[in-house]
């Protein structure tokens, strides 16, 4: 499956791997609660390096609250987020597993450990789980975008795409569903309709700092660096938005690193003996 024109063919499962990898920090998705209302849940949806101070702070405020009150699914949704944006994934896995066995049929939960297990790799499992927190005769448009997510990383393109049309149907122009349709079109290496995705994402009042940051990425990708620039400069720090603009250019002017991805894809995807 193509990532661009510029780099060459590049195939394998390992496709949203290898965009986030491009994007130095540029593509961020977050899952915190949207309900909470305190200035530390805010934190959890913006953009944050792993390890940093803001993103310990985070940890620590939810993690204390979630002390308190484990069973409070704001506090776990809260936590978990943090965890994730702070790179401790299997440890926010463990958080939200709990919370499901609390919350068997609450959506959000579910939604939101389902994506965690993808991003463990678990696509089987993270399917299972937003499909069986699916009520057919009244869909859920967060765990159907979802579940699109999943079948995407699995390969089923046309079936995610599908997906995503069905769920904008129910919440026309939701930037969080137009942004991974956007990120569809993009790991496809459909980057200039990815980037008219985003931007009528991006016009919303609702979205949040992901879709702006992976409007940046779709826009360096295609050499428009400068206005990758200013757009990444609104959500993070100048100066490292300047650095993630420089990583970008530098990985798209190295064509070797593309032919080493698609052997590396080649590799991972032949059965072994």
């Amino acid at each position: 499956m193509k990532v661009s024109a510029r780099c060459g063919a590049i195939t394998g499962p390992s496709r949203l791997v290898l965009a986030l990898s491009l994007a130095a920090g540029l593509a961020v998705a977050g899952c915190a609660s949207k309900s909470a209302t305190s200035t530390h849940a805010s934190a959890v949806q913006g953009y944050m390096a792993p390890g940093s101070e803001a993103a310990r702070q985070a940890v620590g405020y939810w993690g204390n609250a979630y002390d308190l009150a484990p069973n409070d699914r704001e506090n776990a949704l809260n936590f978990a987020a943090a965890l994730k944006r702070n790179g401790q994934i299997e440890q926010a896995e463990a958080v939200l597993r709990k919370a499901v066995i609390a919350h068997p049929k609450d959506r959000d939960v579910a939604a939101a450990y389902g994506k965690i297990l993808a991003m463990n790799g678990r696509l089987p499992e993270a399917l299972q789980v937003v499909r069986g927190a699916q009520t057919p005769a009244r869909p859920d448009w967060r765990l159907m975008s979802a579940e699109a997510a999943i079948l995407d990383q699995m390969g089923n393109v046309d079936q995610a795409r599908s997906l995503y049309n069905q769920a904008l149907k129910i919440a026309p122009g939701e930037p969080s569903i137009l942004n991974n349709l956007a990120m569809s079109f993009l790991l496809a290496g459909e980057v200039g309709r990815a980037e008219a995705i985003l931007r009528q994402a991006a016009e919303s009042p609702k979205a949040d700092s992901r879709v702006r940051q992976n409007l940046a990425l779709a826009l360096g990708l295609q050499g428009k660096f400068e206005e990758a620039q200013q757009v990444a400069r609104t959500e993070i720090d100048p100066n490292q938005a300047e650095a993630n603009i420089a990583y970008l250019k530098t990985m798209l002017s190295q064509r070797n690193s593309w032919a080493e991805i698609k052997s590396a894809d080649t590799r991972a995807s032949k059965p072994r003996s």
